[in-house]
């Protein structure tokens, strides 16, 4: 399958996912204790990853080690990722962290810089500036009151993206270290649930608070777990597209590059269509100002990553 089909297809699910995280941390759980959702989704991913490894009559011993290993790694940092993830979403709203995350194709490059020798040129590091002034902007337009909060919200943001990164780009070495043996793609993807899955499960387990917080929810109202269940298989489709794209990419900053220049624009026109038909879900800010600033962040975020492929 061609990579740009696999980018498309892992925008149109995160951003959805975005938007039921969202919905969920702030009706079900009051923006308090979000993080607390991973008691469930642990649960979802082992379930999904045990499917698919008995599907596909995985053997484990004909498999590198390292490669399991990196894997495992991989699935680790994406679970810990979740963390800072869901505290910013206690503080901002789905269009807001659209466009804080959108520093990953950054990431990527610099990465590629510092291990790869990769060289930067002049207008990719225009470019850095310009991605970089969407969240400033948004900062600025904002009152001074609630500057701390929004600054809060970036450095979880950025948090998660950092993490997110490197675990992804574990990944897709443990790709290349897969190429010569019998672990296929659809494997690598259910063992990476699977220590996603167990990893979100140890973090709630040795947080008591937060597994609390989550039986209190559920406790309140089952419903909760209607829009939960879908975001486990929403989320497990985006990884499937997503590190599919990373691995099939000429570069895994271009695939990231293509992948989040097209999410805050579907994230912003979202929010605005999910806010004017379904209220309740959507629930983004539509006041003149507001639509105005993140028009203009989603302009220069998408003309920043267009320069960075250059």
């Amino acid at each position: 399958m061609n990579w740009l089909i696999l980018v498309a297809i892992t925008v149109l699910f995160d951003s959805s996912r975005i938007f039921i995280d969202n919905y969920v941390s702030d009706v079900y759980f009051k923006k308090n204790g979000a993080v607390s959702q991973k008691f469930f989704y642990g649960y979802a991913y082992i379930a999904i990853a045990i499917s698919i490894l008995l599907a596909t009559n995985f053997n484990l011993f004909q498999i590198s080690h390292l490669a399991i290993s990196l894997i495992l790694l991989s699935g680790v940092l994406v679970s810990i990722a979740g963390i800072p993830y869901y505290k910013a979403l206690e503080i901002e709203d789905s269009t807001n962290l659209g466009i804080f995350m959108q520093l990953a194709p950054i990431l990527y490059l610099i990465f590629g810089w510092l291990f790869l020798g990769d060289i930067f040129s002049p207008v990719q590091l225009i470019a850095f500036l310009i991605i970089l002034s969407a969240p400033t902007l948004i900062i600025l337009t904002t009152r001074k009151r609630s500057r701390k909060v929004k600054l809060k919200a970036i450095f979880f943001a950025f948090i998660y993206v950092l993490v997110a990164v490197i675990g992804n780009l574990i990944f897709v070495k443990a790709n290349s270290v897969t190429a010569n043996n019998t672990l296929n793609f659809v494997d690598e993807i259910a063992l990476l649930f699977l220590a996603k899955g167990v990893t979100n499960l140890a973090i709630v387990y040795c947080r008591p608070k937060w597994r609390k917080r989550f039986r209190t929810v559920l406790k309140a109202d089952k419903k909760v777990l209607r829009p939960m269940f879908t975001n486990a298989l929403i989320g497990a489709t985006k990884d499937f597209a997503y590190r599919g794209a990373l691995i099939t990419a000429p570069a895994v900053a271009l695939a990231s590059a293509a992948t989040d220049s097209i999410t805050p624009i579907v994230i912003f026109f979202m929010g605005i269509l999910l806010t004017l038909v379904w209220p309740k879900f959507g629930r983004e800010k539509l006041d003149r100002k507001t639509v105005i600033v993140h028009f203009i962040a989603t302009i220069l975020v998408v003309t920043g990553i267009i320069l960075l492929q250059i």
